[in-house]
């Protein structure tokens, strides 16, 4: 799996716009279920967002999904810092991601 680690800040008068388009990203893939991607958003007090994406063979899954393209649409005037995407590897992981085999409950 691939994962990759996308960072940015969101103006203040945008965040809850932002933050709502994050949260229709997240009703899509509930209903589509794609087994190929994971998908983790972290929001900071100081109005970053950060992205954990991992996916098996390409993004498309996600980035193909219509509540995706609404939230990548204008996305560069809701941040007040560039996007900032860089590879990952995952040392450790507690809890917090599900192993490939593991069903995680709703």
């Amino acid at each position: 799996m691939t994962y990759n680690v996308i960072r940015y800040g969101v103006k203040d008068t945008s965040i809850a716009e932002n933050r709502a388009l994050v949260e229709k990203v997240f009703e899509a893939l509930d209903k589509t279920q794609p087994q190929s991607v994971r998908y983790l958003v972290l929001e900071l007090d100081n109005g970053e967002f950060i992205h954990l994406v991992g996916y098996d063979k390409d993004s498309s899954a996600l980035t193909e999904l219509d509540a995706f393209k609404a939230f990548g649409a204008n996305h560069g005037g809701r941040r007040s810092t560039p996007l900032v995407r860089a590879p990952a590897k995952i040392v450790g992981n507690y809890r917090m991601l599900a192993k490939a085999d593991e069903i995680v409950p709703a």
